[in-house]
């Protein structure tokens, strides 16, 4: 007869994401997991496979707290201000917990750019993929500009963004606002 389990698979993976955001995979081992989120390896391979089981569930965790966030952007219409508002909204969420951490979409990419993992890379390139049409989409309220200044325009703006997630790891508030707005003075 199979025990029943003694903790909330939800909880725990937000436990787990929160140790991944902060140290990413690879410094992230099965007894740091264990102790974060207050389960056995046993009950973790049960529940999720192994480390990489959790850390994808982690990655799922983290686009449904920044799912908010996302849909704000998205229907929005204010064009490139919305753009720049989206900036400062991903901002704020690393800070929201008291961690300094910068995105953890954007921590897992520059992670995996090398790796073979064929289910990280999908799901990081469907991200970058979906942000980029979104900057495009924004972009486009503004009608002067042709097809081929909107995706340089939308280029910069997905390194830019990558460039804000790891500055949030290290520079202070004053310096993150400062990048924020003169990454919008010209655009």
């Amino acid at each position: 007869m199979a025990r029943k389990k003694q903790y909330n698979e939800e909880e725990v993976i937000e436990k787990a994401m929160y140790l991944f955001w902060r140290n990413g995979y690879e410094n992230t081992s099965m007894q740091m997991l264990e102790k974060q989120m207050g389960i056995n390896k046993f009950s973790i391979y049960a529940s999720f496979g192994n480390k990489h089981g959790v850390f994808v569930e982690s990655l799922k965790c983290y686009q449904e707290k920044t799912k908010t966030m996302f849909d704000k952007f998205k229907n929005a219409s204010g064009g490139v201000e919305d753009i720049k508002q989206f900036f400062y909204d991903s901002v704020a969420i690393g800070y929201q917990q008291g961690f300094e951490k910068g995105c953890m979409v954007t921590n897992t990419y520059n992670e995996f750019s090398g790796s073979e993992d064929q289910i990280i890379k999908e799901q990081m390139a469907s991200f970058m993929k979906s942000l980029k049409n979104l900057f495009i989409e924004k972009l486009k309220m503004d009608s002067t500009k042709n097809d081929e200044t909107l995706q340089k325009q939308a280029n910069f703006l997905v390194l830019a963004k990558h460039g804000l997630a790891a500055a949030t790891r290290v520079n202070d508030k004053k310096e993150i606002e400062d990048y924020i707005e003169m990454t919008f003075k010209n655009l």
